[in-house]
């Protein structure tokens, strides 16, 4: 509609200049027609200039849309209030395409936000980097999961973690790789390569496999306790019946028959005696894994912790005050609040501080810390039970946490690992760092 009615304003204009044209033609070798040459030629001059403004009009209407197009300003509004309908219908076109990619733009914004946010609440973290190492895009799950404040570039991570750094860059499309970012965060790396904006983009998922690595190992251990426990008591039970009823027959029937062996029957009591003791032992020591693998679902609730280990302490004071050790604490802060078993958490402070204390005893100036600090940024709050003992052969450290080891001559490397299965039914982590001859820290780590 508008290309014809342009098209029609164009071709009228210029018959109007062609006729003037015609008229000035005729009018100007006749002398007695100046005054009428000259006003044809000023109505000449008027019409083209009419004719270059109408053309105009509409070159520069096109710059300015085509420009608003090409830097995205869909400010720019065209009026429409104009004498010519020609140009009223063209500025009407225009402002209905600006409106059309205001809203489009409008759309594609609340599109990206909201995308942003789902990105930056998700628990996976993910991390996406040029071909040069820089960053595109990092979440807030990214950052907690690798420990970092910011990321702007792979470059920054040379300094402090080249591991990491390398690892990321070399990953491939569809490649996974395992990462220890810290005692507490196991973490599995995924790749994956696409092309975005004519570049190549990797875009990495990180996700922490810690409490299901923990998960699945105690459910092993448990399954394989829960078989020796029963293998091993089918076994013993039917042996002690056994050597209780020879021992009764030795002592009731042969002692009464065999007057004159009283060392022999002696002897054979003796050995009956012994094999009975070591039995009911083994038994005992059997069933002292029952709890292994039967703990009871915590009943969680609020907890201060403040108040939790100053009853404990409370507890350990007497004892410890006759072997010379000092219990210190220092809650961070003060209104600390977990939801936790108490119960449960109050028998693994008590079993890390019984056994720092057996470590502690006889040494100078034996010290023993709780401390607890609440940690906003990577929503959680660490418990931390310090000694300043002999510490920790590195070979044993590997292995504190696994049933059945123990370095205790009378231990029965149930405590630890009872310990760490309690934190991960809290959705937590037991760590322990140490060095030898600078004491131990076991640190009990919550999710908040």
């Amino acid at each position: 509609m508008y290309l014809r009615t342009f098209a029609f304003g164009l071709v009228f204009r210029i018959i109007l200049i062609i006729l003037l044209i015609g008229a000035i033609a005729w009018a100007f070798p006749q002398t007695n027609q100046l005054a009428l040459t000259v006003l044809l030629g000023v109505l000449l001059l008027w019409r083209v200039i009419n004719l270059y403004s109408y053309v105009n009009i509409t070159n520069r209407k096109l710059v300015r849309f085509l420009e608003s197009v090409r830097y995205d300003d869909f400010s720019v509004r065209f009026a429409a209030n104009q004498d010519d309908p020609v140009f009223r219908e063209l500025s009407k076109q225009f402002n209905e395409v600006l409106d059309a990619f205001r809203q489009v733009r409008a759309d594609k914004e609340a599109n990206s936000q909201y995308l942003q946010t789902i990105v930056q609440h998700v628990n996976t973290g993910l991390l996406a980097f040029d071909e040069s190492g820089r960053i595109e895009l990092i979440n807030n799950a990214a950052l907690r999961l690798l420990g970092l404040y910011r990321l702007k570039a792979l470059k920054d991570l040379q300094e402090d973690n080249p591991e990491l750094q390398a690892m990321l860059k070399n990953i491939g499309s569809g490649g996974s790789v395992l990462y220890q970012a810290a005692a507490d965060r196991q973490l599995s790396i995924t790749g994956t390569s696409i092309r975005m904006r004519g570049k190549m983009i990797k875009l990495v998922a990180i996700q922490n496999i810690q409490s299901e690595l923990e998960n699945k190992e105690l459910e092993a251990w448990q399954n394989l306790t829960r078989v020796l426990r029963h293998e091993i008591m089918n076994s013993v039970t039917p042996i002690a019946s056994l050597v209780s009823t020879m021992r009764d027959i030795v002592q009731q029937e042969i002692q009464q028959i065999d007057h004159g062996s009283t060392e022999t029957w002696q002897d054979l009591n003796e050995a009956l005696e012994v094999v009975e003791n070591r039995t009911n032992g083994l038994m005992n020591f059997v069933n002292a894994y029952r709890t292994f693998t039967s703990i009871p679902k915590p009943m969680l609730s609020p907890v201060m912790v403040l108040p939790l280990v100053q009853r404990i302490t409370s507890l350990f004071a007497p004892t410890l005050k006759d072997k010379g050790i000092q219990l210190v604490y220092d809650i961070q802060p003060a209104d600390l609040n977990l939801t936790i078993d108490q119960d449960q958490i109050e028998m693994v402070l008590i079993n890390l501080i019984k056994n720092a204390v057996e470590i502690l005893e006889g040494q100078a100036n034996a010290r023993i810390e709780i401390k607890s600090a609440l940690d906003q940024t990577a929503q959680r709050a660490v418990l931390e039970v310090i000694d300043n003992g002999r510490g920790i052969e590195p070979n044993a450290l590997e292995q504190i946490f696994i049933p059945f080891f123990t370095t205790k001559e009378d231990g029965t490397g149930v405590g630890l690992s009872l310990s760490r299965q309690i934190l991960q039914m809290h959705g937590g982590v037991l760590s322990v760092e140490s060095q030898l001859g600078n004491g131990a820290r076991f640190s009990l780590i919550f999710k908040v």
